[in-house]
């Protein structure tokens, strides 16, 4: 297939969706070995994206700039096509503004106008419904079962199915991201992490609420667990705005058993302490796709969420074990509970346990 010149690809803005935009830009090289590919990312994901081979250059947006200002940047680049992965209106509208010739995306909501070639939602697209509390009362009063998806619902499809517009493979591939030995002894040098153990990394936060999120109690009763089984030292990971869930686990734990790193690191440090891991055992959020991409074993906890649709890595890897107990009202896709959060309180810490002493 001919070389597109240079292809200029609108990155999504969430980390956990932006590891499963990584197979359609891996099979977007393979057609396109020679093109230039520029991603236009959010400044708080440079880091995944600067570490990715398939990408030649980085251009990235703060909040305060309007997308008028960004796609006046763009004009610059000299881009023949865009591909637009978000379904935003802003997203489409830069692309637009830039004057760019081609510019390819889904025909979502007030933007159809602004693409030169909108597609139709995917065979297959399943939108994540928003239960109501009323919609919540009625699954449980009714005992009904908790929805399940086809797999090729999972989210890696809708962006290889984008990138199938421009002559790429649409079978899924792992998202990969690598990392380097010198890059791992580095991060140990600099935080001090004992070498003999295995590590076993906890990521108790998720940015987007408390839904998400397993009680900090249990995180604290696995360690233990494992710690009377095994020799082990524990990695806290997580952003700032993980910290104090991460201080409530470190209250529970012994001196000397853990390492607390939750808001010391950069994105790309997050990758190479995760690539350090043994496991990972994590709530569903940005980081756990991050950890299957560095190609370590995962333990995914999920509630109000949906595995077929947001699970790590490849759908079906034996390397992710997904944990969940769903209710009837399962999955919600809520921020926050408005009952008692029992998809994620059915989840026990022995499963935890088992799931990780399988994988170690």
């Amino acid at each position: 297939m001919p070389e597109l010149g240079h292809l200029f690809i609108r990155g999504v803005n969430w980390l956990g969706d932006a590891v499963m935009t990584l197979p359609a830009l891996q099979r977007l090289r393979e057609v396109y070995p020679h093109t230039r590919f520029t991603l236009l990312t959010h400044e708080k994901l440079a880091g995944l994206w600067c570490r990715h081979s398939v990408i030649n250059d980085v251009v990235t947006f703060s909040d305060g700039e309007s997308p008028r200002v960004v796609g006046r940047r763009l004009r610059d680049l000299d881009i023949e096509t865009a591909l637009v992965l978000p379904n935003s209106p802003r997203a489409a509208f830069e692309c637009w503004y830039a004057n760019i010739p081609r510019r390819v995306g889904y025909a979502a909501k007030w933007r159809r106008i602004l693409l030169t070639e909108a597609l139709p939602p995917r065979r297959g697209y399943i939108a994540m419904h928003k239960r109501t509390t009323s919609e919540i009362e009625q699954c449980l009063a009714e005992s009904a079962r908790p929805a399940e998806y086809p797999t090729e619902a999972h989210h890696m499809h809708h962006y290889l199915h984008l990138a199938s517009a421009l002559g790429a493979n649409p079978e899924p591939t792992r998202p990969r991201i690598f990392v380097s030995k010198d890059e791992i002894n580095e991060l140990e040098q600099k935080f001090s992490l004992p070498g003999k153990a295995p590590r076993l990394a906890f990521i108790p936060g998720a940015e987007y609420g408390p839904a998400k999120r397993w009680p900090a109690a249990r995180f604290a009763a696995v360690a233990k667990s494992v710690l009377g089984r095994r020799q082990t030292h524990f990695l806290l990971l997580g952003g700032p705005a993980d910290q104090a869930i991460v201080e409530e686990i470190v209250g529970m734990l012994e001196p000397g058993t853990f390492t607390n790193l939750a808001g010391r690191t950069s994105l790309s440090e997050l990758a190479i302490a995760l690539a350090t891991s043994s496991c990972v055992l994590t709530n569903d959020t940005g980081p756990m796709h991050l950890a299957a991409a560095v190609d370590v074993p995962v333990v995914a906890l999920f509630g109000s969420t949906s595995p077929e649709l947001t699970a790590p890595g490849l759908p079906g890897d034996s390397k992710t074990r997904i944990l969940r107990a769903p209710p009837p009202c399962a999955p919600c896709f809520l921020r926050e509970c408005p009952l008692d959060a029992r998809c994620l309180n059915n989840i026990t810490v022995e499963s935890a346990v088992a799931a990780i002493e399988q994988t170690l």
